[in-house]
């Protein structure tokens, strides 16, 4: 994938849920488009942080069906993957967090990914989220939607 490419070798990008839970559930739309990121993770050419926001988020489904195998992969992935930053929501997250509200409308866990991401100086964020701004002062919205061909979008 040539998005994966064009990130820095070093370079860190914040992770939203959405492309973590299409890795380990397989979507069959977009796995294609995000196992080269997570190949790159896991090679240790990039560095990813994402809130632990991401946590509660992915843990949700796996709970509520009885997938506790499903649940404990999400757990390992994201709080013990060499590479993979999950943090915890400061002082500093939570008031970046109500001004990303302010200004853009944001949802509180949109504007927690967002300002995790911000302040622990990621370039970029990964998203397939349409609500988030798509131009943000310092980070680079990486939308999965953008990246699929014309062959994937009629899977």
């Amino acid at each position: 994938m040539e998005w994966v490419k064009a990130l820095e070798p070093g370079q860190l990008v914040a992770l939203n849920t959405a492309p973590l839970i299409y890795f380990i559930e397989e979507h069959p739309i977009y796995l294609p488009i995000v196992t080269p990121f997570f190949e790159q993770l896991d090679q240790g050419k990039i560095k990813v942080v994402t809130s632990v926001i991401t946590l509660s988020e992915v843990l949700v489904k796996p709970l509520r069906d009885g997938e506790t195998k499903l649940a404990q992969q999400y757990r390992e992935i994201l709080l013990n993957i060499n590479g993979l930053i999950t943090v915890e929501v400061s002082i500093d997250i939570a008031e970046k967090a109500a001004q990303l509200r302010s200004q853009y409308s944001l949802r509180t866990p949109d504007a927690i990914q967002i300002a995790t991401a911000l302040q622990s100086n990621a370039t970029a964020l990964l998203t397939n989220d349409i609500r988030l701004p798509p131009v943000l002062p310092g980070l680079q919205m990486l939308m999965l939607d953008n990246f699929l061909t014309s062959k994937q979008q009629h899977v």
